[in-house]
């Protein structure tokens, strides 16, 4: 089992190493907690939708999760303790020492070039989920048109999940109707 200090350790590094927020840091969190042994592979998925779905920013709220899974309250405090500790530190850092220098072209370009970076950082993991999750043909066309409806034509992912809720459920509910018929 973890310690404390692992377990801050570990956040803090992922905390540390990682541009652009909460789904940046998704693959240094899955080969963190999974080569330590502190999950499976299978259970990640899980742990990042339950992430998202909680209030808050998601590299918190993994945490927040995989520290309580480790130590219980504890566990999550400190792991949530280690993962925004090396962002707020390096962030008043660079807000102390370059508040002067923002508009500099060096500056701007560094910041221009880590931006695709970002991107692949978000997007592979991303891709993973989906091979993960996604079993069937039907399944990768409702993530695709998902992503056409989300991205390109601005339909609020609020509305998707409705849609799929009542679908899913009037499908359910008939797929039970028929086998009690069925049995009769």
């Amino acid at each position: 089992m973890a310690s404390y200090l692992q377990i801050f350790s570990t956040f803090a590094k992922i905390g540390a190493f990682t541009f652009g927020g909460g789904y940046a840091m998704l693959p240094l969190v899955r080969s963190e907690i999974v080569k330590k042994g502190w999950m499976e592979e299978k259970d990640f998925p899980d742990i990042v939708a339950l992430s998202q779905s909680a209030p808050g920013l998601l590299a918190v709220n993994i945490s927040i999760f995989v520290g309580y899974r480790l130590k219980g309250t504890k566990g999550s405090i400190v792991a949530t303790l280690g993962s925004v500790t090396p962002p707020f530190l390096i962030i008043l850092a660079i807000a102390m020492v370059f508040s002067g220098f923002q508009d500099h072209p060096v500056v701007v370009s560094i910041f221009k070039g880590i931006r695709p970076v970002v991107v692949a950082l978000i997007a592979v993991p991303m891709l993973q989920m989906a091979r993960q999750a996604n079993k069937r043909w039907w399944m990768w066309g409702i993530s695709a048109v998902t992503i056409l409806l989300v991205a390109f034509l601005n339909v609020s992912p609020i509305y998707i999940l409705i849609v799929t809720i009542v679908v899913s459920y009037s499908i359910v509910k008939y797929r039970d109707s028929r086998k009690k018929e069925g049995e009769k």
